[in-house]
């Protein structure tokens, strides 16, 4: 599945927008251009990818007219696709404001925190699309995207189950169906699900990929490998297979053979920074501070949400007794996931180092009250929808 950005010029309501914009131009009596003249030339170069006209045309009706939600739409869309984000979200946000009625401004306040792997906050915007817009495909895959990535596996499962006529011949939407209705303990959906990944699937190298992730779920590395190896020899650049064989190998402690192979998926997809953050933990585990520290940061550099890497920090500063240095990484983790119950535990080990037994006390407690492991990672998830 592709995500698409919405746009105002595309069908439906957003026709009759750009009807009105036609309207507003010929009731111009100036010679000088009105802002519906300039917001569809705006459009015009949008939809052709010259950003830099469309931003400029954009500012220019807001200048004109500071209420125009459409020109706020349009140039949040300007925004995404340059991926900032920071200015995207704001932008969009007014639009909204401006335009409450209109879903596909809500789509794309949910694709921007989704782009960012923001899943939890994703799910309103996207929530607020379904119930507008029940039959529709993409936000209805999205949000059950998130409810999986966040383990909310009955409602994942939920939200897509009804998209079986549509996906069901794509093995992404299998695996996430049938592992979050295993998780939920759907059954019979699991069992439907899990046989049409069989039939889909053809002995396929994406087939053995995601065979090979049912197995890491279960810590089965041997099998996950066997699966991989199949799926290597079928396509050695297909994407992500050096990354879980990283990953199984790192399960095995069997550490030179993972580092070889995240170096191996970064040379064909440089661009994931999850690569770098599973890296970081094999120099980790080798006790080479120095490359554990340089992948780390690295990975952060590409993706500063990534919250394994900041705990990877943490656990350097930890080993070199910086504690104030491993408490800020720490804190910064936890600002992106207060739940995540490792980060917890860190953190009551380094409180317990500057001193503070009583806070150290109460983190480890609550850290080991409700163990919560982080599952195996799926970039190649959200490599599919982008």
């Amino acid at each position: 599945m592709r995500l698409i950005l919405w746009l105002l010029v595309a069908a439906g309501s957003a026709g009759i927008v750009a009807s009105q914009v036609a309207t507003g131009g010929q009731n111009a009596e100036s010679r000088a251009e009105s802002p519906a003249q300039i917001g569809q030339r705006g459009q015009e170069a949008l939809l052709s990818g010259r950003l830099d006209e469309a931003e400029k045309d954009f500012r220019q009706v807001l200048a004109l007219d500071p209420k125009d939600g459409r020109a706020y739409a349009n140039l949040g869309v300007v925004y995404m696709r340059r991926k900032q984000w920071n200015k995207a979200l704001p932008t969009l946000e007014k639009a909204k404001q401006l335009m409450p009625q209109v879903a596909g401004i809500r789509l794309n306040i949910g694709l921007a925190y989704y782009r960012q792997n923001e899943f939890l906050k994703a799910i309103p915007p996207f929530e607020s699309v379904v119930r507008d817009q029940p039959s529709a495909t993409q936000p209805r895959y999205l949000l059950g995207l998130c409810y999986f990535f966040a383990e909310r596996w009955g409602e994942a499962a939920g939200m897509l189950a009804p998209l079986w006529e549509q996906e069901s011949g794509k093995l992404p939407y299998l695996y996430v169906l049938s592992n979050a209705a295993h998780q939920a303990g759907l059954q019979e959906l699991d069992t439907r699900a899990s046989e049409q990944f069989l039939k889909v699937g053809n002995d396929s190298p994406e087939y053995h990929l995601f065979a090979a992730k049912y197995h890491l779920n279960r810590e089965e590395y041997d099998q996950a490998i066997a699966e991989l190896k199949l799926a290597e020899k079928a396509d050695p650049r297909l994407a992500f297979v050096h990354f879980y064989l990283g990953f199984a190998h790192l399960g095995k402690q069997e550490y030179p053979e993972a580092r070889d192979e995240f170096l191996k998926d970064i040379a064909i997809e440089p661009e994931v920074a999850l690569n770098y953050s599973e890296l970081g933990e094999v120099y980790w585990q080798m006790q080479d501070d120095e490359n554990a520290k340089k992948s780390y940061e690295e990975a952060l550099r590409r993706d500063p949400r990534l919250l394994d890497a900041r705990l990877g920090l943490a656990k350097i500063y930890q080993r070199q007794q910086k504690y104030p240095a491993a408490m800020a990484e720490v804190d910064a983790a936890l600002k992106l996931d207060p739940d995540r119950t490792d980060a917890h535990y860190m953190r009551g080990q380094v409180l317990l180092r500057l001193g503070r037994k009583e806070e150290a006390k109460k983190e480890m407690e609550a850290a080991t009250a409700n163990p919560k492991k982080p599952g195996v990672p799926s970039p190649e998830l959200l490599q599919d929808t982008q």
